[in-house]
This record gives C-alpha cells, sequence and structure tokens, in this order.
C-alpha cells in the first residue's frame, strides 16, 4: 500500500493476487465534464471484477431548477446508502476507486464514502493508465451486481455548505481547485457567473498530479499547500466548480499527511452563484 489513501497498480495487483479472499472491492467512476459516455467506456475495458459507478446518478442529488446545491449536489443519506448498498459495497470489505482521468472522479467517491463514514477505501493512483501500463488484464462487458451491506457511519469530513465556506474564506483559508484563469474569472465557460468566493486563494487540482495521473510526491504536495498558507494551524476546506475538483485538493491534502478528514464544500461555485446576492471577487475586481 502507498499509505492509507493511495494504492499503486502493483499493489493492487499483488493484494487481488496473493489473497483473492481479502480482494477489495473495485469501483470504476469513469467521468468526464460535459461527456456521458462513462458507462460505454468501461464496457469497452475495465479492471477485472470492478462495477460502474455514475457520478450524476450515484455520487450527485438530483440537481435543483434554480441551480441551489450545485451542479453536482451532496446526496441525501438514504440515496448514497441506496446506490453503494446496490454497487455491492460492504460495511467490512475495502473499496478501491479509479478512474481514466486523474483521479478527479475516483476522488469525489473517496470523499464521499468517508464523508458517509466508510474509511477503509482508497483511490488507485494513475488509474487506468496506471494499470494498463504494467500489462495487466482487463476486461469488458457488463458485470453482475452482488448487493452489499453498507449503512452511513458518523464521519468528521464534513460538508460545508456557503455560509460554512464564507467563514472559512474570512476566517481560515478556503482553497479553490479550478484553473487560475476561472479563478480569476477570466474564462467562465461552465457557470453563469465568472469569479471567486471573496478571500479565497487558489490551487489548481490537476497541477497536483504528473503527467500520467499519479499524485506527486507528498513533499510536492507540502510544498503547494505551504505555497497558499494551507499547511500551518489554521482550518483549511476545499471547493471548486461543482465538488469534484475538490475532492481531489481533499485527497492531496490528506496524502501530504497535512490532514485527513477535510471539509468541502460540495455545491462549491455552482452553488455559491445561484445566489445573486452573494459577493463575487474577481482578478479586476478586487476584495475591497
Amino acid at each position: 500500500m502507498t499509505g492509507q489513501l493511495l494504492i499503486s497498480a502493483s499493489e493492487l495487483d499483488a493484494l487481488i493476487n496473493n489473497d483473492p479472499g481479502r480482494a477489495p472491492l473495485l469501483l470504476d467512476v469513469r467521468w468526464a465534464l460535459g461527456r456521458s459516455d462513462g458507462y460505454e467506456a468501461y464496457l469497452d475495458e475495465h479492471l477485472p471484477g470492478a462495477i460502474f459507478v455514475d457520478l450524476e446518478a450515484d455520487l450527485s442529488g438530483p440537481v435543483s431548477e434554480d441551480g441551489r446545491g450545485g451542479r453536482h449536489p451532496l446526496p441525501a443519506i438514504d440515496d448514497f446508502e441506496y446506490a453503494m448498498a446496490e454497487l455491492g459495497v460492504d460495511n467490512h470489505r475495502p473499496v478501491v476507486c479509479y478512474d481514466d482521468w486523474n483521479s478527479l472522479s475516483a476522488a469525489r467517491c473517496w470523499w464521499l464514502l468517508r464523508h458517509f463514514g466508510k474509511h477503509d477505501v482508497r483511490v488507485l493512483d494513475g488509474g487506468l493508465k496506471a494499470w494498463k501500463s504494467l500489462g495487466l488484464p482487463v476486461e469488458c462487458g457488463p458485470r453482475e451486481l452482488d448487493e452489499g451491506d453498507f449503512e452511513p457511519r458518523r464521519s468528521h469530513a464534513q460538508a460545508l455548505d456557503a455560509d460554512h465556506a464564507r467563514r472559512y474564506a474570512a476566517e481560515a483559508v478556503l482553497i479553490d481547485g479550478r484553473p487560475a484563469d476561472r479563478f480569476r474569472g477570466e474564462n467562465e465557460t461552465i457557470d453563469p457567473v465568472a469569479g471567486h468566493i471573496p478571500g479565497a486563494v487558489n490551487l489548481p487540482a490537476l497541477s497536483l498530479v504528473d503527467p500520467d495521473g499519479r499524485l506527486l510526491p507528498a513533499s510536492h504536495l507540502r510544498a503547494a499547500f505551504e505555497a497558499v498558507g494551507a499547511a500551518d494551524d489554521r482550518p483549511v476546506a476545499m471547493y471548486c466548480g461543482s465538488g469534484v475538483q475538490a475532492s481531489l485538493l481533499a485527497l492531496a491534502y490528506a496524502h501530504a499527511g497535512l490532514g485527513e478528514e477535510v471539509p468541502v464544500y460540495v455545491g462549491s461555485w455552482s452553488d455559491w452563484v445561484s445566489d445573486r446576492s452573494r459577493p463575487v471577487e474577481t482578478a479586476l475586481a478586487p476584495r475591497p
């Protein structure tokens, strides 16, 4: 194992083959913004035994007409319990999440499972690409689902609302994981308002992975968080556009050894701007 949060492809292969009775449940969280072909990609190839997880249906609540809650709202506890049990998640069986693009959606699954009390969950570092780079086997087609017994439990991984996020930005450290141009309000192509929450700092989540989609070494991650003032004694929370990149920030922060129970503003910027009375900061109009 790579710490307690990540697992490499070679370690996962050894775990599966050396002790099949203790093999983790593999969750394939194939997703990318603006695309709906995750399940088709899963059917083409996936890790042996992996179960497909739909980020929009299984890892998000219903999107409201007025945008409140954001583009990927926090799922209700009963809905999440049902979805995870249907996918085969057990209370006492470890889980490994993976995807095929920088662990963004895998991290979302990782954070949500921990938020709802399941802590024996890891992310495959480098995802499907890392697995295939070692010449390890893949399979295609659908899998039969064996219902699990997952039940949510108490957790300290807090999901923030807009008021909490405002306080973190004003009194602690609130990190925005979107690309720098979107943070500055220069190139908003997704949400209806450009800018960021006043007082937030910017650390693009995708700057924390290498070209192969693996998280940077822990020392590099610590330096990146230190550079935005997020490695001292002040509380830290994460947000982004809709709570996906923020989950990768939370995973990186934990892997850096800075804290595992990282609060995330799940509604993120897409929820913040659903109320046009909330203040907005941009590079051209800084906070007074």
